[in-house]
């Protein structure tokens, strides 16, 4: 079973800049829509979770490689993978791709944060949710 998601996101004109490329900064918001989309996956409300609990996930850090450009009305594939876990964070390798080529690559570490924003204890069921390494 692959740990790996796939998220599919159209380039708008709203996304690029003056040369028709898309904009640095909208890699990140098409890395964050794939993010969230593999936590709803995962059977994760991530809404209610803070509404119950106080606790969300955090960006802590981005690791990000332009590697080629996209174009208005190209259609990409975000795909999402787990790469490492410890008691408060997580990290991801996300890459945006349009079709076998890669165009961003990045490591995104996540905290897990309580309501007064301290980091927190991923709870047993999420951490096995996260997890990419199978449960025996």
């Amino acid at each position: 079973m692959s740990l790996t998601h796939s998220f599919e996101v159209r380039v708008y004109y709203e996304d690029t800049d003056l040369a028709g490329l898309v904009y640095y900064a909208n890699y990140l918001k098409f890395i964050e829509r794939a993010r969230s989309e593999w936590v709803r996956g995962l059977g994760i409300d991530q809404r209610a979770l803070k509404d119950e609990t106080g606790h969300v996930f955090a960006v802590r850090r981005v690791e990000a490689d332009y590697l080629s450009p996209a174009h208005y009305d190209d259609v990409l594939t975000v795909k999402t993978t787990p790469e490492r876990l410890t008691g408060a964070r997580m990290v991801l390798r996300q890459i945006v791709l349009r079709g076998d080529t890669a165009l961003f690559d990045c490591r995104v570490t996540l905290a897990y944060l309580d309501a007064a924003g301290r980091p927190a204890r991923l709870p047993g069921q999420l951490k096995a949710a996260f997890d990419p390494k199978p449960v025996l």
